[in-house]
């Protein structure tokens, strides 16, 4: 955008105005300037865009500070370590599959602590009976069944590519443990912030942080939760033409918020919580995807008038009183006891 500013000479009789013109740069979208089709030229964009910024027409978008723009880098790459991980994990169970060893079965994590244990003593071709020993004891499955998972036919070739997808997982794991140090040491300075956010249901410290780096803390920039919404394309589109409401398609957005409000969406959706709440009801009559982006929706303008207002989330569907009586009664009572207070108040 264009301005010109009048600046006074401080020499001279006459005092002479010098227009000087000064360039005010802003990032829009490009739906809000398009032009009549066929017209399509540099010169003519130019004239176009220099039209409509005199009729005030144009918004900027939000552009995020430096600060923000360089922990991008880190979260964004850290995004796409976990996608890896979760293609090498499933990779690692597709292999155990083809050799015969059905411990997806009856774990309902692959890779938690005694099932990992169990992958690894399988991959130094320990014995059934060594392997079935590290099972711990409180796994839902009969031992019968885990020892009958236990059993299949491994070659050399499958112990050498569990091995190196084993060493590639925790790898990546190690990887992901130090970008998510370098994230939270460079988000020291917004602490209260991250507290705030991880008490709406379904987010943790580490997704609160992703998403502080992408939307930033200063809820101005956008306004208002609508154009909040509508600049990470997760709100439903408005097509309407002779009063019929046509297919309201998400715009493209910022695909990095939807993903992370759609896991805070499925984490909410069975959380006791007024998202747990509105879920059943939006599954019945829109489907289970367009109910969990609905929830992310709404889960995003929650964010939005706490980050504005500086206020931790309170559900209004939750009686914080009640949940504290019953968190901390049998703790009362026995101090109650201890210390005579019930014994004096019967007498």
């Amino acid at each position: 955008m264009v301005t010109k500013r009048p600046i006074r000479e401080a020499f001279g009789s006459a005092g002479r105005s010098v227009w000087v013109v000064g360039i005010r740069a802003k990032v829009v979208n490009a739906r809000h300037v398009k032009n009549v089709p066929g017209r399509k030229t540099d010169v003519g964009d130019a004239h176009w865009l220099a039209t409509l910024a005199r009729a005030g027409l144009l918004r900027g978008s939000f552009v995020p500070p430096a600060k923000l723009r360089e922990l991008r880098l880190i979260a964004r790459q850290r995004q796409k370590l976990v996608g890896q991980l979760a293609s090498e994990k499933n990779r690692l169970h597709k292999v155990l599959t083809d050799s015969g060893i059905r411990l997806g079965v009856v774990v309902s994590d692959l890779h938690g602590k005694s099932a990992r244990a169990m992958v690894k003593a399988i991959i130094t071709e320990q014995p059934v009976h060594e392997v079935f020993r590290l099972a711990s004891a409180r796994l839902k499955a009969g031992r019968e069944e885990i020892f009958d998972a236990l059993q299949g036919e491994l070659t050399a070739s499958h112990c050498f590519v569990l091995d190196e997808l084993m060493q590639h997982i925790e790898e990546i794991e190690a990887r992901i443990s130090r970008f998510d140090a370098r994230l939270l040491a460079e988000l020291e300075s917004e602490r209260n912030a991250l507290v705030m956010l991880q008490t709406i249901p379904g987010d943790d410290l580490i997704g609160a942080a992703m998403l502080l780096i992408e939307i930033g803390t200063d809820m101005d920039a956008f306004g208002s939760a609508d154009r909040l919404a509508s600049w990470v394309g997760i709100c439903p589109g408005n097509n309407e033409s002779a009063g019929k409401r046509k297919s309201g398609h998400l715009r493209k957005g910022n695909l990095y918020v939807r993903r992370l409000l759609c896991e805070f969406a499925h984490a909410a959706s069975r959380t006791t919580s007024v998202f747990k709440s509105k879920f059943p009801s939006l599954v019945i009559r829109r489907g289970y995807k367009r109910a969990i982006i609905a929830i992310g929706h709404k889960i995003l303008r929650t964010i939005f008038f706490m980050l504005k207002r500086r206020e931790y989330y309170r559900d209004s569907a939750t009686d914080y009183e009640a949940l504290s009586v019953q968190r901390n009664a049998p703790r009362w009572i026995k101090a109650l006891i201890k210390f005579g207070f019930i014994a004096q108040a019967r007498a």
